[in-house]
């Protein structure tokens, strides 16, 4: 049994990847574009690889974004995906380590001598500007 919970069993878990995946199956290839449909509408849209995963929407590779068709009366609708620009570059890494170090900064404090405490209810405090 301990074999099972500390992993030294071969091939009982999952490799995670951060990529996101096709949404096909059996396919393990990188996702580069979102398919989303338009019920009201009878459209497919298949666009640049959506910033959030969602459940309404389902991510797709190279390959099975350009052979997708849709059901007959239905229209597809391509927007332009450039497969290159979703691999994140040295730009994105900066950008995302920038913010890290933004948020990790302390606030600067306000000025304890400008605000008079005027009521409290718990942990939460009324605080007033002294003009």
């Amino acid at each position: 049994m301990s074999e099972w919970l500390s992993g030294r069993r071969a091939g009982t878990f999952a490799r995670v990847s951060p990529l996101r995946r096709c949404s096909r199956t059996a396919c393990g290839r990188a996702a580069v574009a979102t398919l989303t449909y338009i019920y009201a509408d009878s459209t497919a849209v298949v666009g640049p690889l959506a910033t959030y995963a969602e459940p309404h929407s389902y991510d797709l590779c190279e390959d099975h974004a350009a052979k997708l068709t849709a059901p007959r009366g239905w229209e597809v609708l391509r927007l332009d995906v450039d497969a290159g620009a979703v691999t994140p570059n040295s730009d994105d890494l900066e950008a995302l380590a920038n913010a890290v170090r933004e948020a990790a900064r302390p606030a600067a404090a306000p000025d304890a001598g400008t605000f008079v405490e005027t009521g409290r209810r718990g942990h939460l405090r009324v605080l007033k500007t002294e003009p």
